[in-house]
């Protein structure tokens, strides 16, 4: 008799362990600095305004991050806790739906528990959990849509209660963020080409095939396309209700305005940035970098020097395993960083930031990750375990400019500003 092959286990538990002990890391120094920073001073007025409905502010973005935020402040008080501990729970949760989307997609113990360390080493979502702003709760309600796509494909067994998890998370993520619009409509769109490839006679009928047996094309339009804008007009019901400036003249006429408002010119900015200076990691973005709370402190987004170079050859192994020995996952992992970053190529917004790379970037972390366990698979085992274990080296260096630790003086950041676009 033949043995049964043996199954990877689940590495469920480490997974929850890695987002607990980076959700402890955020939590330390979470309150410093105890005034507003950065694009706090915008979205923490408009979730004060949300908790009474008094004037509608900060118009030009969804409401579902100016939620959360209001929420946290609600429920913790109008302080720095209060402000920020939303923010860290969906850091968490990031980095924990992340992992699952990876063990789902590859069934590699590996590649899901290393891109945990790489996301969660690669400054942008460690920064991110820190601060009140809207970034993270895209990433996070993303980061829930792909591990329950993947879990759905997976386990078709599931695939309906799936569908109807992702689809909410997509509604949320468009809600907090634009730049989740173009990302929340591949689902659908890849389980239409997937079903439309297979050449079924009863294309909007059939329950057989890729991507989620036992679902219909039509089914998955209602979970994939229809829940998620209900789900995206739901976070506006507080928009209908303010004493000033409400929603007056429909959904569609608001979100007229808020186009309006994120395609305006604006005046050149010092720390403004363009793409390719995103991927090649060139350009800092200080959040903070002044006296405050009784030192001089400092927030420094940039991404991981190590990594974020490492990940560029790695989506280029990724886009070729996909396309040559059709590997799912690691094409659609060069896929999905392609379209997110094209987003900001093409997008009517004239002035950018580094932290727009944000989703691109957790993308190439991702790959790397893919593209290690490779190696590691091909029998480079030590650089498989190197590169995650630098990858903590280097962030535990810069974590003083992460976390807006106290620093010796004025002329500190020049240990972190390592490159003069850096300054």
């Amino acid at each position: 008799m033949s043995r049964a092959p043996e199954q990877t286990v689940d590495p469920i538990r480490w997974c929850a362990a890695l987002a607990f002990t980076f959700w402890v890391a955020v939590l330390w120094n979470l309150a410093i600095p105890t005034a507003p920073y950065f694009d706090e001073v915008h979205y923490l007025p408009a979730a004060r305004d949300l908790l009474v409905l008094g004037e509608f502010s900060n118009r030009e973005h969804p409401l579902f991050g100016k939620e959360m935020i209001a929420l946290g402040i609600e429920v913790f008080g109008d302080n720095p806790w209060g402000w920020r501990l939303m923010s860290s729970l969906a850091g968490a949760l990031a980095l924990f739906a992340v992992m699952r989307a990876v063990w789902f997609a590859t069934l590699s113990r590996y590649a899901t528990l290393t891109s945990g360390v790489l996301v969660a080493t690669g400054f942008h979502l460690f920064v991110h959990a820190r601060i009140a702003m809207l970034d993270i709760f895209m990433i996070a309600a993303l980061a829930v849509a792909f591990w329950q796509l993947a879990a759905a494909m997976r386990e078709p067994e599931t695939g309906r209660r799936r569908l109807i998890f992702a689809g909410i998370a997509l509604g949320l993520a468009m809600a907090a963020k634009w730049n989740a619009l173009i990302i929340a409509a591949l689902p659908g769109l890849g389980f239409l080409a997937l079903r439309w490839f297979a050449g079924r006679r009863r294309l909007l009928l059939s329950r057989r095939g890729m991507p989620v047996p036992g679902i219909t094309l039509l089914e998955a339009f209602v979970w994939l396309g229809l829940l998620p804008l209900a789900v995206y007009w739901l976070t506006f019901s507080p928009g209908y209700f303010f004493a000033v400036n409400p929603i007056a003249e429909g959904i569609v006429a608001h979100h007229r305005v808020m186009l309006d408002l994120q395609t305006q010119v604006l005046p050149p900015h010092n720390y403004q940035s363009t793409w390719p200076e995103w991927i090649a990691n060139w350009r800092a973005l200080w959040y903070l970098y002044e006296p405050v709370d009784g030192a001089q402190r400092g927030v420094m987004l940039i991404g991981n020097p190590l990594t974020m170079l490492l990940g560029l050859p790695a989506l280029l192994w990724c886009a070729w395993q996909g396309i040559a020995a059709r590997r799912p996952a690691h094409g659609a992992l060069a896929l999905l960083y392609a379209i997110s970053l094209g987003f900001w190529i093409f997008a009517a917004k004239p002035v950018q930031f580094y932290h727009h790379y944000f989703l691109p970037g957790t993308m190439l972390l991702v790959a790397l990750a893919l593209a290690l366990d490779d190696l590691r698979s091909a029998g480079w085992r030590r650089t498989a375990w190197i590169v995650p274990a630098a990858s903590l080296v280097v962030f535990v260096y810069f974590y003083p400019i992460l976390a807006a630790e106290s620093l010796a003086g004025p002329m500190s950041f020049k240990a972190w500003a390592w490159l003069p676009s850096w300054k």
